[in-house]
This record gives C-alpha cells, sequence and structure tokens, in this order.
C-alpha cells in the first residue's frame, strides 16, 4: 500500500481520539459504559489505534533524512526515563488545569507536585517521548510520526489552558497564582510519592523489557 496504511492509521488515530470525547457522543458512552468503562474503552482504543499508527510508520517506505549513529540509542534511554517519573506523577492526581486530572476539587495549590514544573505533565511526557524518538529513526515515515505527536503536545496545551480558562473564569488565574507561588525545589516526598516514583522506574523498566516484543527493536545499546 505505499503510504496508504500509515494515512489510514493517521485518520484512525485522529478519529478515535476526537469523535468518542465530542459533547453529543460521549455522554451517549458514558450511559451505557460508566464513566470508568468509558475511560477504559478510550484509553485501550487510544492505546490500540497508537501502536497501528506506530506499526504503520514501520511498514511505510524507507526515505532516509539523516544515517543513524550509535550514540542516538542514548538519547530516548535518558530521555525515556524522564517520561516514565512524570508519568507516574501526574497520571490520577488532582489536576485542574488540564486533561487526566482525577479528584480534581481536592487539588491543594500549595502542594501541588508535579503541576508546579508544568500545567499539562502529560503533554509534557508526550513532547519527550516524540523528540526521543526522533534521534535514532531518522528516516521520513517516523519523522512525520514522531513529529506529529511533538507539535500536537505543544499546541494541545495552549488549546487546553483558554479552553481551561474560559470554563474556570478567574479561579484558573487564582489557582495559577499560588501554584506559582511554590518554590519549585518543593516538592514533598511523601510515601505516595515515593511509591509514584518507584512505579515509574518500574514502568521505565518493562518498556524496556518488552520494547523488542512489541516493536522489534531492542532500546538497548
Amino acid at each position: 500500500m505505499e503510504w496508504g496504511e500509515l494515512l489510514i492509521a493517521y485518520a484512525a488515530f485522529f478519529l478515535s481520539h476526537s469523535i468518542p470525547i465530542r459533547p453529543p457522543v460521549r455522554p451517549w458512552l458514558q450511559a451505557r459504559l460508566g464513566k470508568s468503562g468509558f475511560t477504559l474503552a478510550y484509553s485501550a482504543l487510544s492505546l490500540a489505534v497508537l501502536a497501528w499508527l506506530i506499526g504503520a510508520a514501520g511498514r511505510a517506505p524507507y526515505v532516509a533524512l539523516w544515517d543513524w549513529a550509535p550514540w542516538q540509542v542514548y538519547v530516548p534511554l535518558i530521555l525515556m526515563g524522564a517520561v516514565c517519573l512524570i508519568l507516574a506523577l501526574a497520571i490520577a492526581r488532582p489536576n485542574p488545569f488540564s486533561f487526566g486530572g482525577a479528584r480534581n476539587d481536592r487539588f491543594d495549590p500549595s502542594l501541588p507536585g508535579i503541576v508546579r514544573w508544568s500545567r499539562h505533565p502529560l503533554l509534557a511526557a508526550l513532547a519527550l517521548w516524540s523528540a526521543a524518538h526522533v534521534v535514532p529513526n531518522g528516516d521520513l515515515a517516523h519523522v512525520i510520526l514522531f513529529g506529529t505527536f511533538a507539535v500536537f503536545a505543544v499546541l494541545g496545551g495552549r488549546l487546553i489552558d483558554r479552553r481551561k480558562r474560559r470554563e474556570m473564569g478567574t479561579e484558573w488565574q487564582r489557582l495559577r497564582g499560588a501554584v506559582a507561588g511554590v518554590p519549585r525545589v518543593s516538592m514533598a516526598l511523601s510515601g505516595s510519592t515515593l511509591v509514584r516514583l518507584l512505579a515509574g522506574i518500574v514502568l521505565y523498566a518493562t518498556l524496556i523489557w518488552l520494547h523488542p516484543v512489541l516493536f522489534g527493536v531492542s532500546p538497548l545499546p
């Protein structure tokens, strides 16, 4: 199919991420699946289409943009450690500024955690993941793939800020100012934070272990 599969996978990816969350569709699905069921189904669908998209990029015609070098392997090895820690510190914790937050009514701006570093930590993780994988994959299909995700992550934060400011009104600016007043190095190493950091390390090791199985390439030198 030459580039056809990659184009179809791209279309499926964007449709699967836009249609289910639209106002007429999301309430209908949540009424039948429940909020937790909708979240699980949406997450599973997103991961499945993402895996297809990455696989389609690997099967697209190879057009080299730069030569591979051994040092490039270390870029994702280093950056993916940061990605896994960010994910572990951000997922399912209160964050009224972005998507993916849980129990946002319990958000304490004096103890913002990872939110002090980024209002959109999941998008920051996506941007790092994309940048990390562009370096050792210097062919056209993968540069398009990871470059698209990087642009999406950067622009997505701005779009979410605009929407949240509109929805939250003056509360958005109040919370932002309160969070900005907290020192960046003030993240408390509570028991839950330590558990999350450990989970990030486990996730990093698991991804290294599963990478050859899922993508057919070892991430190690």
